[in-house]
Formats: structure tokens, C-alpha cells, sequence
């Protein structure tokens, strides 16, 4: 039963995403309406499938490199639904539901055995992922606005005002949820590589105990989202340079989601 509800979701995915790109070129309703129940669907079985994978192992879904993709897809369908909802974006299910099925597809292929660590020690790398996927998982989102922001500001500029610009929202629009995005995602990604560090210690390794290979893509995916979250409270930074800022910060991010799974 895991399997089949792991393979609906992804199909789920799949076709909304399909949807979804053909919504934005004819701009039927329907079709819009499809995708998102789609997508819901999807997000049924992908919770099924979570909740039965935890049934199964004992544990949530953030101890393999199996199951960190999985919550991360998770999580994106969830802050994706939630931003939809309200802020009835139509376009963005075209710039994020891909992104669910390439990481949902991409776990097929990660392992799923179950590493052994005494209790105080998982706790702290439970903590450890939970928090760094839910940040991750707000930083996607962020990406996908930043990416829409900057379609729309090139319109702008150019005065030439093709169909795309009347299909997204306002530049204001964007770059105000984007602010809240990443308001929400840096806090967590913050404690997530907090807790990692704790589970180190845990572990009898040094405070940074990670290969340099690994260690300086997380630095930086912090210091550029910290750049773009602190900018906007010390010096108002806002537009185009914090949305080149979040599309950046996710490109660091799938680079260390790659080194790490």
C-alpha cells in the first residue's frame, strides 16, 4: 500500500504540473482547476504514504535520505496550498509543483535504510532535519515568487506588457510575500544548522564537524537568505535584489540538498 500511494502522488504531481503549464498559456479556469485537484490528490496519498512509512519504520519521515525527500516534496505541497489559498496565485502551482515531482521522483533513487544512533542523539538530528526541510521547504516557495517577480519587473522595464504581465500579480504583491516567506523559512533553516551542530557534539565530533565540501554551501545558503532577511529590516531591501537573493538562495540549496542526502 505504501508503494502504490508513494506512485499515485507522484503521477498526481506529474499531470498537475502538466496542467499547469498549459494553464499558462490558454488561461482556462478549468484547467487551473484541475491541477489544484490534482494536486490535492497527490497530497492525500503523499500523506498516506508518510504516515504509512511511519507506521512501518517507528519514526517520522525525516531519517533516510528516502524520507527527507519525501517530507521536503511534503512540505512544499503544504506551503504551496496554504499560499494559494491565500493569495489565490493561480500561476504559482506552475512554478512549484514541478519542483514536488523532480524531488519526489529523484527519492526513488536515495536510500531508504535505517542508520542506528542511541535516542539523545537522534532527537537532536530529528530536530536537525525536521527543521532544516520545513526552511527548505519555505525557501522553495520563495524561489517560485522571486522567479515570477522578476518576470514581471523585466515586463516593466521593457514597457512591453505581454500576456504574462496581466496573468501574475502585482510587483507588490510578490515582493511582499516573498518578504513573509523567507520570514518564516530563515528562523527555521537558522535552528535547523543550530541543532545539526548540538547533534555533533551528541556525536563526540567537533562543533563543525562536516567536510568543508558540505559545510560551505549551508553557510552560504545562510548568509544569503540572512542577507535578504536582515536587508529588509536594517536597510529596506526589497524588489528585484531580494528576489535575485531567493532564486539564488535556492540554487545553494538544492547544491546542499544534493551533498547531504
Amino acid at each position: 500500500m505504501t508503494k502504490i500511494a508513494f506512485n499515485i502522488s507522484v503521477i498526481s504531481y506529474l499531470c498537475a504540473s502538466v496542467a499547469f503549464f498549459i494553464f499558462l498559456v490558454y488561461r482556462k479556469a478549468t484547467l487551473s482547476n484541475i491541477a489544484n485537484v490534482l494536486v490535492g490528490i497527490g497530497l492525500v496519498f503523499h500523506t498516506l504514504m508518510i504516515g504509512l512509512r511511519s507506521a512501518e519504520t517507528g519514526h517520522g519521515p525525516y531519517t533516510t535520505s528516502f524520507e527527507v525527500a519525501v517530507f521536503f516534496s511534503w512540505v512544499v505541497v503544504i506551503g504551496y496550498s496554504v499560499t494559494e489559498w491565500k493569495y489565490r496565485i493561480k500561476d504559482l502551482g506552475a512554478f512549484v509543483i514541478p519542483v514536488v515531482f523532480l524531488s519526489l521522483f529523484y527519492s526513488i533513487f536515495l536510500s531508504k535504510d535505517l542508520p542506528v544512533q542511541d535516542s539523545e542523539a537522534a532527537l537532536w538530528m530529528t530536530l536537525h532535519r525536521a527543521l532544516s526541510v520545513l526552511g527548505y521547504g519555505a525557501f522553495t516557495v520563495a524561489f517560485a515568487v522571486g522567479v515570477m517577480y522578476l518576470i514581471q519587473e523585466n515586463q516593466v522595464k521593457s514597457k512591453k506588457l505581454g500576456i504574462m504581465y496581466f496573468r501574475m500579480p502585482s510587483l507588490e504583491m510578490l515582493d511582499t510575500l516573498n518578504d513573509k516567506i523567507i520570514a518564516i523559512g530563515f528562523p527555521l533553516f537558522t535552528l535547523g544548522f543550530m541543532t545539526g551542530s548540538i547533534w555533533n557534539i551528541k556525536m563526540d565530533l567537533p562543533f563543525f564537524s562536516w567536510s568543508a565540501m558540505k559545510t560551505w554551501p549551508l553557510v552560504l545558503v545562510w548568509l544569503v537568505y540572512g542577507a535578504v532577511f536582515f536587508g529588509r529590516l536594517a536597510i529596506g531591501m526589497r524588489g528585484k535584489k531580494a528576489a535575485q537573493g531567493a532564486i539564488f538562495g535556492f540554487i545553494l540549496v538544492i547544491l546542499t540538498y544534493l551533498m547531504h542526502v
